[in-house]
């Protein structure tokens, strides 16, 4: 579970962060991209849902 997910309920005190030393913070997901001139269908779809999902 990301933070993003669980915030709502660390903040009301249902849940407790217990490992928080090892938690480092997420930057974000990291993509390399292939070398070829064209990406196949499947990794734009990839490309669009990481984007999409980056504007929440």
């Amino acid at each position: 579970m990301t933070e993003g997910q669980a915030k709502p309920q660390l903040a009301s005190g249902r849940l407790v962060r217990v490992v928080g030393d090892w938690c480092p913070p997420f930057s974000g997901y990291h993509l390399y991209y292939p070398s070829r001139r064209q990406a196949s269908p499947a990794f734009s779809l990839l490309v669009d849902a990481l984007r999409y999902r980056g504007k929440v």
